[in-house]
């Protein structure tokens, strides 16, 4: 009978360790230590679902602007009171024009007075004087 000796190193006679399945096996190892926890994170950790109740804010979200939007095609409202320019429903809008439109020539000249009214710079204000003066 023969008897085997383990591997040694050409050099210094000492056994030869394989390097590379030590890493493996570490390798292996953690991630399995990795998988073990984060299923045991996953089940074991309760979770409410994300979008439980923004499926509720966003309707929500959504009927306040439409409820907006109607209000604002439907009722008359003043934009800017200073320079009295009024937000008009929209029928009522289209009458005042073909009304103001059977004479082009008053209606284009209206139209350009309104324009200009609205750019118009405001008149300055006086600021309020600072309480630390």
């Amino acid at each position: 009978m023969s008897q085997t000796t383990p591997a040694t190193n050409e050099t210094n006679q000492t056994p030869y360790v394989n390097h590379a399945s030590a890493a493996a096996l570490t390798f292996m190892l953690l991630s399995g230590l990795v998988l073990a926890l984060g299923l045991a994170a996953r089940f074991l950790i309760p979770a409410t679902p994300i979008d439980a109740d923004r499926a509720d804010a966003r309707y929500k979200a959504w009927a306040d602007m439409h409820a907006a939007e109607e209000t604002a095609l439907n009722t008359p409202a003043w934009v800017d009171q200073d320079r009295q320019i009024v937000r008009l429903p929209i029928d009522v809008a289209m009458q005042i024009t073909v009304q103001e439109w059977q004479n082009a020539d008053n209606g284009r000249a209206d139209l350009i007075a309104r324009a200009a009214k609205a750019a118009a710079p405001l008149p300055k204000v006086a600021p309020k004087p600072s309480a630390f003066e």
